[in-house]
């Protein structure tokens, strides 16, 4: 008497990927609903079992569906859109673009292509982080794939929560909606450790404990982040994560590029999971993970591909055979993660990093009916050599393609059969994704068309008061500049010391309204000569025309003003000036009262350039042409009181003589 179940899978070899490694060469798998039922000789299983629906594989290889342990998958819609760039500045070109874009139907529509891309490269199951889960979830659900899916919680505000406490109230009614779902796992997500403060990774802590979910973040992925962690923090990420309880909790800690020896021991004895991105990792230059001393710790490492924006596909073959050829360079040593660890790493690994091995990962009876069917007979993966029982790992990572998958099954259901997607409209997805990218190049186009548009989406910028009345003197006596300060004339509001660090971006044919921009650093010196703070500013400054007075003050520029809260390094790489200038002085200014009026003096010493002696800066803010020419005549009346003669004024900016000299 036989057994009926839904589906018999007979002939081809079953790689099982279970705790003894079996491979069955003539193999038979049951499957009845959602589960593995039986799996065994073909002979065997055909004995046991009827099937409404029998699927011969001779020839083909049977898999566990792989894992994908980490993406973004609604970024299949910016695929593409600027490459080539550090880490920290693709993220200023990309979440300003996110903030404009990301809504719930982008995200279901960069699902459906996502998901189309990971099953026709045999993926079943998947980490995400994004916004929008829920919408995700529903996408995710309808299609059939099985997801950890993470909601993004920041301290800035982001696409679908302004605040990281509006962030956690979405978050805790999507793990209500979903938890307990048959494919989707709903997750917290704090992005990272420095897009969030301690109070929101405590609070994103107690939510997951609360509710007993997964918490899936980015942990050490640049030897920058790092750096800064020990600095800011004085420990290192892992340490500093652990001390606002994320290890306390099922973690998934996305690329862990730069661990030390004690972060992968706290990772372990907390049983997280880790996400191995080599693609993504080499093309931002973040380095390559210790993977070979991970798994020797014994930490469940899986293989992700990060967001298709950053990789930028989603071909799990692909990233397998990277992970083993990385780990044999990084080690020195080409028996580090031999072909068969690899694929442990993106079937049970992966399940096990994602807190999902109990569920699928192998091809064990009980599990999920997750499993892929891989045609070997290519040009690329012939001949085919029996002297090696490893031989079958080795043919599946150094030689087949996403190409080779023919059947995909997830939770008892076919996603993909003879090659054709069952689930996703993949024709009119993508006619709506080059509906999307035109929106998105119009957008794009407007922001690089001037600085001052780059920096509004960047940071947002404030109108400083318009113009400013302002004379500058080289070669000036200090002493003449002293005697006025301390005069009955002058009254000090107030007294400051800094080195001023500017750095001054020019641009070839910009908007006219902003020709140059300048970041600013300064220094405050106290009296014993120490930096005692520092800040820094950005200011945008236009090309139009300086008006000057007949006593040679000058009417300046309007001016834009920006917090500088990003490196240097990163805004010369965000704007891509045709020119750079760089200005160092030392300046002591002071805040007068002269005739009622108010008026900012600065005594400069220029370093970079170096010019010998003082420059004289006196300049006030004026709202009007009456107020402009009333405070040029006092400048005029300050200057011959210092004994210094109008007609050498200089008529030239900082960045002018820096750019003469």
């Amino acid at each position: 008497m036989t057994e009926k179940v839904d589906v018999l899978l007979v002939g081809g070899t079953a790689v099982t990927m279970n705790p003894a490694y079996d491979i069955y060469p003539n193999a038979g798998i049951a499957i009845r609903g959602d589960s593995l039922v039986a799996i065994g000789p073909a002979d065997e299983i055909r004995a046991a079992y009827t099937a409404a629906e029998t699927v011969d594989c001779t020839g083909q290889v049977i898999i566990p569906g792989l894992v994908n342990a980490h993406t973004h998958i609604p970024m299949t819609l910016l695929r593409g859109l600027n490459d080539d760039l550090r880490l920290d500045v693709w993220l200023g070109y990309l979440m300003p673009l996110e903030r404009e874009f990301v809504t719930p139907e982008f995200v279901k529509l960069g699902t459906q292509i996502a998901c189309a891309e990971m099953i026709r490269s045999g993926v079943t199951a998947f980490a995400d982080m994004y916004y929008f889960e829920d919408a995700i979830a529903e996408e995710t659900a309808n299609i059939g794939m099985r997801a950890l899916l993470g909601q993004t919680v920041l301290v800035f505000p982001a696409p679908d929560a302004a605040t990281y406490e509006d962030a956690l109230v979405l978050c805790r009614r999507f793990i209500e909606r979903w938890n307990g779902h048959p494919l989707i796992q709903p997750a917290v997500a704090p992005h990272a450790w420095y897009t969030g403060t301690p109070e929101m990774d405590r609070a994103c802590a107690d939510l997951a404990r609360a509710y007993n979910v997964p918490v899936h973040t980015h942990v050490a992925e640049t030897a920058l982040e790092a750096e800064n962690s020990r600095e800011q923090n004085q420990m290192s990420v892992v340490e500093w994560i652990a001390s606002q309880g994320l290890l306390e909790t099922k973690l998934l800690a996305a690329h862990c590029v730069h661990l030390d020896q004690s972060e992968m021991v706290a990772l372990k004895k907390a049983n997280a999971g880790v996400a191995h991105c080599p693609t993504s990792n080499l093309k931002l230059a973040s380095g390559i993970a210790q993977v070979g001393e991970m798994l020797e710790m014994g930490l469940n490492v899986g293989v992700g591909t990060d967001g298709p924006a950053s990789n930028n596909d989603l071909d799990m073959f692909e990233e397998m055979r990277l992970a083993a050829l990385l780990a044999k360079t990084k080690s020195n040593d080409p028996t580090v993660l031999p072909a068969r660890q690899a694929l442990m790493l993106a079937t049970i690994g992966g399940a096990r990093a994602l807190h999902m091995g109990h569920l699928t990962g192998s091809l064990e009876v009980g599990k999920r009916a997750d499993l892929v069917i891989v045609n070997m007979d290519g040009v690329h993966n012939r001949p085919h050599f029996a002297n090696n029982p490893d031989a079958i790992y080795s043919r599946l990572i150094y030689a087949a393609k996403a190409g080779d998958v023919q059947h995909v099954l997830c939770n008892g259901r076919w996603l993909l059969r003879d090659q054709q997607l069952l689930t996703v409209d993949e024709t009119a997805a993508l006619a709506a994704a080059t509906a999307v990218a035109k929106k998105i190049d119009a957008f794009v186009l407007e922001r690089e068309a001037s600085p001052y548009n780059k920096l509004v989406l960047l940071s947002g910028v404030k109108r400083q008061e318009s113009f400013e009345v302002q004379v500058k003197v080289p070669d000036v006596d200090k002493t003449a500049v002293f005697t006025f300060l301390h005069s009955d004339q002058c009254k000090i509001s107030r007294h400051a010391h800094y080195k001023q660090y500017d750095h001054y971006f020019i641009f070839d044919g910009a908007d006219p309204d902003a020709a140059r921009l300048r970041h600013r650093e300064d220094e405050f010196i106290d009296e014993d000569e120490q930096v005692y703070q520092t800040r820094s500013r950005l200011t945008l400054t236009s090309q139009a025309e300086r008006q000057e007075f007949p006593n040679a003050v000058m009417l300046s520029r309007s001016r834009y003003l920006a917090e500088a809260d990003r490196s240097l390094r990163f805004y010369r790489e965000y704007f891509a000036p045709a020119q750079e200038l760089e200005v160092c002085k030392d300046r002591l200014r002071w805040h007068i009262l002269y005739q009622d009026t108010d008026f900012a003096i600065n005594l400069d010493k220029l370093i970079k350039p170096d010019r010998p002696g003082y420059f004289l800066e006196i300049k006030s803010r004026t709202w009007s042409r009456t107020d402009a020419e009333r405070k040029a005549g006092l400048i005029a009346m300050m200057l011959a009181q210092m004994g210094v003669p109008l007609d050498t004024a200089e008529r030239q900016e900082y960045a002018e003589i820096a750019m003469n000299a």
